[in-house]
């Protein structure tokens, strides 16, 4: 059986891969199964896992720590550069944490996505070292190479929440297509990060906000949001022909 570190040494990471691994590790949460120092500058760690205790040492000697052992942690960014992956937990170094004030509504009634009273008020920065450029992987291999760091075993609260969704919204998501009526984070489920976002008020008083998917030469997406749900999506071809891609089909 090929090794994900053997199979981390073939073919370059591609564009959609890329999606892939920012929208399957942002938000997500783990617990830790050693102590996090406090770092700006990201903390390494090696494909296999492995890491440079003294240096991780003196980060918590100088910082103290970001998280401690058996804490719950979530990762809030996802960043691919030439050879590494940088990955934001808890926020980083900023004071706070923005999932703090995220509500799930459900029957009526809503309740906090962070449900871990004892998570730290500071973040810190890892970065996974690869021997060359980032290879051809995927999310999960990437859970794998962190594995001796973070658990990623447990159900997460998007996997949770994503349970409670409609089979139409659930189907949309898995598709990784966005659907009249999603809300912002079912649309990041979806499709992750948009490329940008454009944001104005109607004269009505109606807040509209432009989502935009894609890079030219290839397919567009434009998500139109008003007061917070999908009302219109565009999917055109740029630069190859002019062509437009026929509408999404009706949630069923």
């Amino acid at each position: 059986m090929v090794s994900v570190c053997q199979r981390a040494q073939a073919d370059k990471l591609s564009f959609d891969e890329r999606m892939e691994i920012e929208r399957g590790l942002t938000a997500e949460f783990a617990t830790t199964k050693v102590v996090l120092p406090r770092s700006k500058k990201p903390l390494a760690i090696q494909t296999d896992g492995s890491y440079d205790a003294v240096v991780w040492t003196q980060a918590l000697q100088e910082q103290g720590p970001a998280a401690r052992l058996g804490d719950q942690v979530q990762i809030t960014r996802v960043q691919i550069e030439n050879n590494k992956i940088l990955i934001e937990i808890n926020g980083g170094t900023k004071s706070g944490h923005w999932y703090d004030h995220v509500q799930v509504g459900m029957n009526g009634s809503t309740q906090p996505v962070s449900k871990n009273q004892n998570t730290p008020a500071n973040g810190t920065h890892l970065e996974l070292v690869f021997n060359g450029s980032v290879p051809s992987l995927k999310s999960a291999d990437i859970r794998q190479m962190l594995s001796r760091v973070l658990d990623f075993e447990k159900h997460s609260a998007s996997q949770q929440y994503f349970e409670t969704l409609p089979e139409p919204i659930k189907k949309a998501i898995k598709e990784q297509r966005p659907v009249n009526g999603m809300n912002r984070d079912q649309v990041m489920m979806a499709m992750g990060k948009p490329r940008s976002k454009s944001r104005e008020t109607t004269p009505d008083g109606d807040e509209i906000e432009d989502w935009l998917y894609g890079d030219p030469p290839g397919k567009i997406t434009f998500v139109r949001f008003s007061e917070g749900k999908v009302v219109k999506i565009d999917e055109s071809y740029a630069n190859v022909g002019g062509t437009t891609a026929p509408p999404l089909p009706p949630p069923r």
